[in-house]
């Protein structure tokens, strides 16, 4: 039996039977916490455990949905180029919110992490946290970081923010959509961006320009930041 379901269309197959339910149980139930992405990893994980199937098994019949994740991110670029007018117009309190998320994003996390005592490697992990799976890949990978690591830290910060990010700007009353949409974008990646679509376009298109313009600005300043903080003996 368990042999059956190692094979990789049924693999692929389970992965997207998984979402689609996770994805019914959040509109039928409305429970902000039954995030889809979450309630489908814990459905996977239950079904590999209860029927003795290796996570290697798993990641090696998912490939496929592997390979489709950087285009998909790529895909993102129709809605911003379809609100290109609008971006020309905030270029400037675009371009700094995006390097002061993306300096608060990593110098953050890294002294956190190292005020709590945790080793250079897990440091490292953490430091790009904030972008999208297959660019914090690899960036962990250039500052010496652990891509797997890194991958369920990224999904684990994606998750949490899609669940609370809205609400945390309603407590914090932040009302502007740029605001609201571009830090979902920077703080919480591809997930936020997902969330942000849910309520509108718009708000979609301001999360993706978050999520792209804080992915390179991290994989071009990351290795920097680091270093200046080692300078400073702060890591």
């Amino acid at each position: 039996m368990a042999r059956f379901f190692e094979n990789d269309i049924c693999i692929v197959t389970l992965t997207f039977v998984a979402f689609f339910v996770a994805q019914l149980i959040q509109k039928k139930t409305r429970i902000i916490l039954l995030n889809p992405i979450l309630v489908a990893i814990i459905m996977i994980i239950s079904f590999l455990f209860i029927f003795k199937i290796d996570f290697e098994v798993y990641h090696k019949g998912s490939r496929l949905i592997e390979f489709f994740l950087k285009p998909a991110i790529v895909a993102l670029g129709v809605p911003l180029y379809q609100q290109l007018g609008k971006i020309k117009k905030q270029a400037v309190p675009i371009l700094v919110s995006q390097l002061v998320g993306c300096l608060v994003g990593v110098v953050s996390v890294v002294l956190i992490a190292k005020w709590m005592g945790a080793p250079r490697d897990i440091i490292l992990s953490l430091a790009p946290k904030s972008v999208t799976t297959p660019i914090a890949m690899e960036v962990s990978k250039t500052i010496g970081g652990i891509p797997p690591l890194t991958a369920s830290v990224v999904i684990l910060v994606g998750i949490f923010g899609s669940i609370f990010g809205y609400g945390i700007m309603k407590f914090s009353r932040v009302k502007s959509t740029l605001a609201q949409g571009i830090s979902m974008g920077t703080a919480a990646h591809v997930v936020g961006t997902s969330k942000s679509m849910e309520i509108s376009e718009n708000y979609g298109v301001m999360s993706s320009i978050g999520l792209i313009v804080n992915g390179i600005l991290t994989a071009l300043l990351a290795p920097y930041i680091l270093q200046l903080l080692h300078y400073c003996d702060l890591f």
